[in-house]
């Protein structure tokens, strides 16, 4: 680590704050695995038997943020949510590694300690990246995909997902965090609501409350920002990297059948890049939302979980027909593992 990085506390010493929000039906637990400890968000199925998912969020994001495609799907699925490292109720790596395959790498840990594999795996955004790259070096762990506006590369990025790029770079949280100080956290959940949301009018006035209530707790979190900023960063690089390492040549070797959800008002995932998507991934399905921003499963719960239905029926179909096509062992060039290292 550089020195010039902000230092971040060992996770024995942090400050105590505020619990997190769980919705009614929904457990909490943390999860201690070598070198990260995971809290982990479940919703135990509505009929013994069900088939189990994971759900892994986005960029400033946590588990809360499946709790509503979570309820909806509780009829078909044993569903668990990650708060991955640094992020949610979740403390920091004790590596520090924030890129796309460090957290990956602790998806992979957790499905290959809980022994739950193969899931149906979702992912939204950053989470998007992640599971996709899991998908393809560990498609042993994963029976379908569904990804929510993924960040894989693009050659145009938006202007509005420029700021956000931003925080990769050295200086720019420090400079944003001098800049903001004096921002509410209602002003900072309307920003990112705004952001976010295809129509913010969508969010409830309890939503917005809790919302701020989690802003306020993250922000008294030391490291609240490193992990902003090392995950921004991660994004980057993983933009960068080529070969069978990048990102998109990943989604072009994934075998799970795959669900991508686009918004047509996503600010930070152009909407074009879904044709490109459905090109790369070999056995995809595209759900469109015009009106969507770049939470869909937020913004519109029951069109994702419907789509979703279809991606399970078809494949029980298959599986029953023996069309599936089966899981492979993991690539034997790839870096991802649960104690391996990667880019």
């Amino acid at each position: 680590m550089s020195s010039t990085e902000p230092s971040v506390p060992a996770s024995n010493v942090l400050p105590k704050v505020s619990p997190v929000r769980v919705e009614e039906g929904e457990r909490l637990r943390s999860v201690g695995l070598p070198g990260i400890t995971l809290t982990v968000r479940s919703r135990p199925p509505e009929e013994e038997g069900a088939p189990p998912a994971l759900y892994v969020h986005g960029l400033g994001g946590s588990s809360q943020n499946w709790s509503a495609l979570m309820s909806r799907l509780a009829g078909d699925l044993d569903s668990e949510a990650l708060d991955l490292p640094g992020f949610g109720d979740s403390p920091p790596p004790d590596d520090g590694d924030y890129s796309v395959t460090g957290h990956a790498r602790a998806v992979i840990r957790y499905l290959d300690a809980a022994g739950r594999g193969p899931v149906h795996l979702f992912g939204n955004s950053l989470g998007g990246a992640i599971t996709t790259r899991v998908a393809a070096v560990r498609p042993d762990l994963v029976r379908t995909l569904t990804l929510v506006s993924p960040a894989l590369p693009e050659i145009r990025v938006q202007r509005s997902a420029v700021p956000t790029g931003l925080l990769a770079v050295p200086g720019v949280a420090a400079l944003f965090t001098r800049i903001t100080r004096d921002w509410t956290a209602e002003q900072r959940v309307r920003g990112v609501t705004e952001l976010c949301y295809g129509d913010p009018a969508q969010v409830t006035p309890d939503g917005f409350r809790a919302a701020v209530e989690e802003m306020e707790r993250r922000l008294r979190l030391p490291y609240f920002w490193d992990a902003m900023t090392r995950s921004a960063r991660g994004i980057v690089n993983a933009y960068t990297l080529g070969g069978q390492h990048g990102l998109w040549r990943q989604a072009e070797r994934v075998l799970a059948p795959t669900l991508l959800v686009y918004g047509g008002r996503d600010q930070l995932v152009s909407y074009r890049m879904a044709a490109r998507a459905d090109r790369a991934f070999r056995d995809s399905r595209l759900l469109t939302l015009p009106d969507a921003g770049h939470v869909a499963m937020m913004e519109y719960p029951d069109t994702v979980a419907g789509a979703f239905r279809e991606l399970l029926a078809d494949v029980r179909e298959r599986e029953t027909a023996g069309d599936v096509v089966p899981s492979a062992a993991p690539h034997a060039d790839d870096r991802v593992s649960a104690s391996g290292s990667g880019g």
